[in-house]
């Protein structure tokens, strides 16, 4: 079962006529459940006035309004398995695991433990929460601890301090204290979150919860990400292509896109892309000083992505410098982002932390090189390229300065001018990988497992 607000009118969803109340910072809050069932999974969603109309931006509004939401949304997702019926029955409470992701549903936890197992109920229940970007914690000053309606001995679980934010409230802590099991999104980051720098303040709670930390990398839904099946490769001069006929198919969706974005058609230029948010942690920085040396190399350079508003700015004057070379598209584009993967040969990923990273995943589908900063998902998922044994999938680089991008990116263009052979075994190897959901799916299994009943 998937539990979410209903932030906007859903195709396919029908009301359930379940109706409930929970306290919110003094004021009941009424509630309705609706229900749909897609491909084998029962979807929940919780309506209310205070997630309504935010479908393009959900984490709007100021702190305690978030705040507000996400008790409501955890308070009242975690009673679905009792009260709304799914194929004309209820879950019930005899064998659930719930799993929440990040800080927004990490007070579930601490509620599963405080309303439920406290006072006997859900006594088989358990909790598993997922770490996907712990540099968003939930943090506020301590008097927020008002809001989430617990006995006042629960305020330790929460509270925090650190030598720049002081004292102060953490939900992410206390979800992580009282998970029954924790995930992150590669090995690489979990191990990164043990450090100083990479723990954000909560390496401590952390190390001490190592023994059930897991770091599980995510998959990639291949029916939508997969150049055999691509639905956006069918028009336009952009073609459908498999591990089969890679020397004919992605030639001719880099010539699509090189004419799309008004670049010279070139087939012996090596065309550099990067996807992404416009933000310094996915290291935007170091490509825009790179950017000098790369046009020196006679290569293609387009940027695709939407952000901070300097680094748009910064997209913008980098085509207007270099018309013949770099195109920035500042917004985002499913369709283009597809395109992009399919045409390119190379794509960077310089960011200075990635807990995992999909984008490197989907190139090397696509048969699209990655050169990448080594942290996080990145490390564990790009093997470095061994020349004398032939093995590896792309480039990395260790420290995120812009003369390492520059070296690992010198090599990887060398390899793909003088050594053909070499670049198109990257390529293969890429492409034969196993990247679905099978594998991350049967390790979570395991995890869901253990808290069930290895606690």
């Amino acid at each position: 079962m998937v539990v979410a607000p209903r932030y906007g009118s859903y195709a396919d969803v029908q009301g359930t006529g379940i109706r409930k109340r929970y306290r919110v910072n003094g004021q009941d809050m009424e509630v309705n459940y609706f229900q749909t069932y897609i491909d084998g999974v029962d979807f929940v969603f919780i309506e209310n006035p205070m997630f309504q109309n935010l479908g393009n931006n959900i984490y709007g509004g100021n702190r305690t309004d978030i705040l507000r939401r996400m008790v409501l949304f955890c308070k009242a997702a975690i009673e679905v398995p009792w009260h709304v019926p799914c194929g004309g029955l209820c879950y019930g409470d005899g064998n659930l695991v719930f799993i929440a992701n990040d800080w927004h549903t990490a007070l579930l936890p601490v509620y599963l433990k405080a309303y439920y197992h406290e006072h006997g109920f859900m006594r088989y229940a358990r909790s598993v929460l997922v770490i996907h970007n712990i540099a968003h914690q939930g943090r506020g000053p301590v008097a927020d601890f008002s809001y989430v309606d617990l006995p006042p001995h629960y305020l330790d679980l929460f509270r925090m301090y650190d030598p720049i934010g002081g004292e102060h409230f953490n939900i992410f802590a206390a979800g992580l204290k009282t998970a029954y099991r924790i995930v992150t999104v590669s090995h690489g980051y979990a191990w990164e979150l043990k450090t100083t720098e990479g723990g954000q303040g909560l390496h401590g709670i952390i190390k001490e919860n190592d023994w059930k930390l897991k770091g599980i990398v995510n998959g990639i839904d291949k029916t939508e990400w997969h150049p055999q099946v691509d639905v956006h490769l069918t028009s336009d001069g952009y073609t459908n292509y498999s591990l089969e006929t890679l020397h004919t198919g992605k030639p001719q969706c880099k010539a699509a896109l090189q004419k799309e974005l008004g670049l010279p058609v070139r087939p012996e230029v090596p065309l550099i892309a990067f996807i992404g948010r416009l933000d310094n942690q996915k290291g935007v920085d170091l490509i825009a000083r790179a950017v000098p040396w790369m046009v020196a190399q006679d290569v293609q350079l387009v940027m695709l992505g939407t952000g901070k508003p300097e680094l748009e700015r910064m997209l913008r004057e980098m085509e207007s410098g270099h018309r013949e070379k770099v195109r920035g598209w500042v917004g985002f584009s499913v369709e283009m982002a597809h395109r992009i993967t399919a045409g390119a040969d190379i794509l960077l990923m310089p960011s200075r932390f990635e807990p995992c990273g999909l984008n490197q995943l989907y190139a090397m589908c696509y048969g699209t090189v990655p050169v990448v900063h080594a942290v996080g998902g990145l490390k564990d998922t790009v093997q470095p390229f061994d020349p004398y044994n032939e093995s590896g999938l792309g480039w990395t680089f260790e420290r995120a300065e812009t003369s390492q991008l520059i070296d690992a990116l010198r090599n990887c263009l060398l390899t793909y001018h003088e050594y053909k052979e070499s670049w198109e075994g990257i390529q293969r190897r890429g492409m034969m990988q196993d990247l679905s959901w099978d594998n991350a799916a049967y390790q979570y299994e395991e995890v869901l497992v253990a808290a069930k009943y290895q606690w």
